[in-house]
């Protein structure tokens, strides 16, 4: 249950109708996941998170990011993302590299053959995103979704001066 307080210091419960938005928004949120999961899966033998770390990349210059911008972009834990892409390495998608103005840090590299599954996987990916919400959304309903998306994803943006942020673990 969500309670925030008000001004006077009370707990303010969600209303039946905001309950109502908020579970239809985790409902719709999680099944969205699972089924780009699974299309993933059937398709590159990859999970949604690593197709993620992949476009990351390959849209970043010279098809290479710091490991810690990688995962501040994709907004996992150090750890998580080493582990990724220790898979991606072991699938030949991705290597890593030293940075050579930093002995500590390293770059995750997309090499040609990830790209190339990137390149293949790419229109399925399209499909099932265009299939399970745009076809699903009328023109002004994907501009709403997308006006609404931005209003709460700038409002929780972190201000990372001291804020426990993923990838800082």
């Amino acid at each position: 249950m969500n309670t925030a307080t008000d001004t006077a210091g009370r707990d303010r419960w969600l209303s039946a109708e905001e309950q109502r938005v908020w579970r239809a928004y985790l409902h719709a949120t999680t099944l969205l996941e699972d089924h780009l999961d699974r299309q993933l899966q059937r398709d590159a033998g990859m999970p949604h998170i690593y197709y993620g770390l992949l476009v990351g990349l390959a849209e970043a210059p010279e098809r290479r990011l710091r490991m810690t911008e990688l995962a501040m972009r994709s907004k996992i834990t150090r750890s998580r993302l080493s582990h990724a892409v220790a898979r991606l390495e072991k699938s030949g998608w991705v290597r890593r590299e030293d940075c050579p103005s930093d002995k500590r840090g390293q770059f995750a590299v997309l090499t040609d053959a990830g790209a190339e599954v990137l390149r293949r996987t790419a229109p399925g990916h399209v499909t099932a995103v265009r299939q399970a919400l745009f076809d699903r959304l009328t023109p002004e309903q994907q501009k709403a979704l997308g006006e609404i998306m931005t209003i709460v994803a700038e409002g929780l943006q972190p201000d990372e001066a001291g804020a426990d942020l993923p990838w800082l673990r």
